[in-house]
């Protein structure tokens, strides 16, 4: 570069990346929370279902009932995808700009996207279905940073999706 030479920085890519990655960790934390549904005397999770007796909290296995399965497998299959774009993404940003690469771990995303979202609109529809609760009940912090995971999910996959060779040319 001469000294009349300007270089503009536009970090989408990396910007990009660390979206994958929170959303990977709030997928972890959401995966693993213990509510997602808390009422008086009521906590549901992904995996399991507690109540208080008279003797004390009493757990059972969510995974009987159909509908909380199949979020389950939503939810971990779109962690799965958004990890394996983050290792490529990871690769990609490592090695220089691969345009190629960028539109998969995009397409990954969007992916993600729509798996997380189908099980996150799934679960309340479901519960609210099937659980008729005598008191006043919330859906939680798992299920908000599910959510949370899902948005940096997408704001990553846009991202991604921004053709920044185009417009640094044009400046030259």
């Amino acid at each position: 570069m001469s000294v009349n030479d300007a270089y503009v920085f536009r970090p989408f890519r990396a910007v990009a990346a660390l979206c994958v990655f929170l959303a990977l960790c709030l997928d972890v934390v959401a995966l693993l929370s213990p509510s997602w549904v808390t009422a008086e005397r009521f906590s549901l999770s992904l995996w399991d279902s507690c109540r208080e007796e008279e003797l004390g909290w009493r757990c059972s296995s969510t995974l009987s009932a159909d509908w909380q399965v199949a979020t389950l497998v939503m939810l971990l299959a779109g962690a799965a995808v958004t990890l394996v774009a983050f290792v490529i993404a990871l690769v990609t940003l490592c090695q220089g700009a691969h345009r190629k690469c960028y539109r998969i771990v995009a397409i990954f995303l969007f992916t993600a996207v729509v798996l997380q979202a189908c099980a996150l609109v799934l679960y309340p529809i479901k519960f609210i279905d099937g659980k008729v609760l005598q008191t006043y009940h919330e859906f939680n912090w798992g299920y908000g940073l599910a959510w949370g995971s899902t948005i940096f999910m997408l704001g990553g996959a846009i991202l991604f999706c921004v053709r920044v060779g185009v417009y640094e040319e044009a400046l030259y």
